[in-house]
């Protein structure tokens, strides 16, 4: 099998599902230097995934991603304590399996990642983390932890993890599991046997805008084609389709979902990323606190909004965003077509006195100016049996 290599020759990282992707077809891509499958074309290409998780179910590797398990050191308490200090949201707030929307702060308030943060035990925590930052989170999160009574450890290869998301999600896990997943609430998670597999986590989360369960099983080869394979047959009566980074992205477009280097990064601050909701100030103390308070007092002058184009133009990541003038204003953080609504979608930075409902802006597309208009965000929100919000 021909090796992928990165631009200057390293070899491209690869999930224990590499093969698997390969014999299905997938086009794959270096995505933060590993190998993933940006969609399946023999199976229709990333509509087809996208409509998939939307109306069905989809099923997607997440190896890639991060995981850091915060446990007790030698004594109760230093686990949660380090927790508090390096991500905004409240943690001592969490039940033992809750799971909560969090992120890790620069001390100037702008992002180190975001994460998700979930209480395995008593002062045992699992923190999910992004793949293109794990090593600068993990480096991160082992330096300012130094000053707690805990200890840190890196999971990150001990685990595949598969997105099992949509509609029918909890109809193609329930076959596999033993674990009632009904029970299960949104941003919560369980263990049970999977495939016959024991403990696994199985977390009701996800990064799509619908319903889903993210699951950890063993990283060896076998195991996970075994799981993947099985997660396939189970879904075949639903038409599930393997999903790639693609409709991924499309997906969390449309839900307002955040992504490292696009909204988020070491030079976007929380208040002006819109997710204050989630930097509980009224902690005593975490990283980043002290500038973002500083920043509320002074009032943010720049803002993320949702963007529908007016006009046949397609606004792309980096493209500009400017005033009926000309001059520019700010720049498109994330934007596509959406399989959804059938509309061209964006996220953009723009001047808070831009941000109101209904104004008017405009896109260069390849030199041209095309209008676009601030609309509600997120663009798309599924009906919900139970609630899907991320723990405060």
């Amino acid at each position: 099998m021909e090796s992928a290599t990165t631009s200057i020759g390293r070899e491209l990282r690869k999930t224990a599902l590499n093969s698997v992707h390969r014999r299905l077809g997938a086009k794959m891509v270096n995505f933060g230097g590993w190998d993933m499958p940006v969609e399946y074309p023999k199976t229709g290409g990333l509509v087809a995934e996208h409509k998939a998780v939307r109306g069905g179910v989809g099923v997607f590797d997440v190896s890639h991603m991060g995981d850091i398990r915060v446990r007790t050191g030698r004594a109760p308490g230093g686990a949660l304590a380090a927790v508090q200090h390096i991500s905004m949201n409240d943690a001592a707030k969490l039940a033992i399996g809750q799971a909560q929307y969090s992120a890790m702060l620069y001390p100037s308030g702008t992002f180190v990642d975001d994460v998700i943060v979930h209480r395995l035990g008593e002062d045992d925590y699992l923190l999910v983390i992004n793949a293109g930052t794990r090593e600068k989170d993990i480096a991160w999160v082992r330096e300012n932890t130094r000053a707690f009574d805990c200890v840190v450890e890196e999971l990150s290869d001990a685990y595949t993890q598969l997105a099992i998301q949509g509609p029918r999600a909890a109809d193609v896990l329930q076959k596999l599991t033993d674990a009632p997943l009904a029970p299960v609430r949104n941003y919560w998670f369980t263990h049970g046997t999977v495939c016959g597999l024991a403990n696994v986590l199985i977390a009701r989360t996800g990064y799509t805008g619908e319903d889903g369960f993210e699951i950890y099983v063993p990283s060896d080869v076998a195991t996970s084609e075994m799981v993947w394979n099985a997660v396939m047959e189970a879904g075949r009566e639903f038409g599930i389709l393997a999903c790639g980074l693609g409709a991924r992205n499309t997906l969390r477009l449309e839900a307002k979902m955040a992504l490292y280097e696009h909204e988020i990064s070491d030079s976007i601050n929380v208040l002006e990323a819109g997710l204050e909701r989630y930097a509980k100030f009224e902690k005593p103390e975490f990283i980043g606190r002290d500038a973002l308070l500083a920043a509320k007092a002074a009032g943010i002058t720049r803002t993320l909004v949702g963007l529908e184009m007016v006009e046949r133009g397609i606004a792309r990541d980096g493209y500009d965003c400017c005033a009926e003038s000309g001059a520019a204003i700010g720049v498109i953080t994330s934007g596509s077509p959406s399989p959804t609504l059938g509309r061209n979608i964006a996220l953009a930075y723009v001047p808070s006195a831009m941000s109101s409902v209904g104004t008017e802006i405009s896109v260069v597309v390849r030199g041209q100016l095309y209008k676009a208009k601030v609309v509600p965000t997120p663009f798309y929100k599924r009906a919900r049996k139970t609630t899907s919000v991320p723990a405060d």
